[in-house]
């Protein structure tokens, strides 16, 4: 257990604020992740996918879409999945230099009406960060390690393939690792590297790429989401792994 001169106190801070990088135009982030206290309808996460949480509300979700693909549905599912969970944590080691509880099994969620994910739970405010990190497996590694691998697994079970969910995590992992920090080169390591810094094998490798197009730098996905397969849901334009889908509203 970390002692406690490491662990994230701001007395200036709101006690329903995790983070003080939470504030500005990143506020919204505290919608998106709080201490498990501060959120009362919070599930733990071993429940809500081991106990038919996870079943029921994409079938909510499903409703909504119109009973749409289910491929489609769960994908889009863990797109809101992710962007909630990557993001503030990204955001919190980066610029206020907090590592975050994120681990799996200690963490809750809690859902909109329709399904799809509201918030998540955490069971305390972390602790200081180390700094120095230049590639961005550092500023992730716990993410990646403590809840990527298991909440892929789970999502995986529901039959979209690992690759799609992989793919789902870095778009809104690349988004954030250039907001916080923007590399001179064209490729961010932690999708070009094929193994992770303790030699294991990095699933996010070849999930994004930067390309040119019409004189700008796209990033472009490797795997479609399949949002085009759920009605009145936007193009990811660009982004799209599909050239059929990129100019489509």
């Amino acid at each position: 257990m970390a002692s406690a001169q490491h662990h994230i106190a701001d007395p200036d801070q709101p006690a329903s604020v995790l983070s003080p990088a939470f504030a500005g135009e990143h506020a919204w982030c505290s919608e998106k992740m709080a201490l498990s206290a501060d959120l009362p309808d919070g599930v733990p996460l071993p429940l809500f996918f081991g106990n038919g949480g996870f079943e029921q509300a994409i079938e909510r979700y499903a409703t909504a879409c119109g009973d749409s693909d289910r491929r489609a549905v769960v994908s889009m599912w863990s797109l809101y999945y992710f962007s909630a969970l990557s993001i503030p944590y990204v955001l919190a080691r980066r610029l206020a230099a907090q590592e975050l509880p994120v681990a799996f099994d200690q963490m809750t969620i809690a859902l909109h009406d329709n399904g799809l994910p509201r918030a998540f739970g955490v069971p305390h405010r972390g602790r200081n960060a180390q700094g120095g990190e230049e590639d961005g497996f550092e500023a992730i590694g716990p993410l990646l390690e403590e809840h990527l691998h298991e909440a892929v697994r789970k999502l995986a079970a529901c039959g979209v393939s690992a690759k799609l969910c992989w793919n789902n995590a870095a778009v809104y992992l690349d988004y954030v690792l250039r907001l916080t920090r923007p590399p001179e080169g064209p490729d961010l390591t932690v999708f070009v590297r094929g193994c992770l810094p303790d030699g294991g094998v990095n699933p996010l490798c070849g999930s994004l790429r930067y390309v040119e197009e019409d004189g700008e730098r796209v990033a472009r996905r490797k795997i479609c989401c399949l949002r085009y397969m759920l009605p009145g849901v936007q193009s990811c334009g660009k982004l799209c792994a599909l050239p059929s889908q990129r100019n489509m509203q």
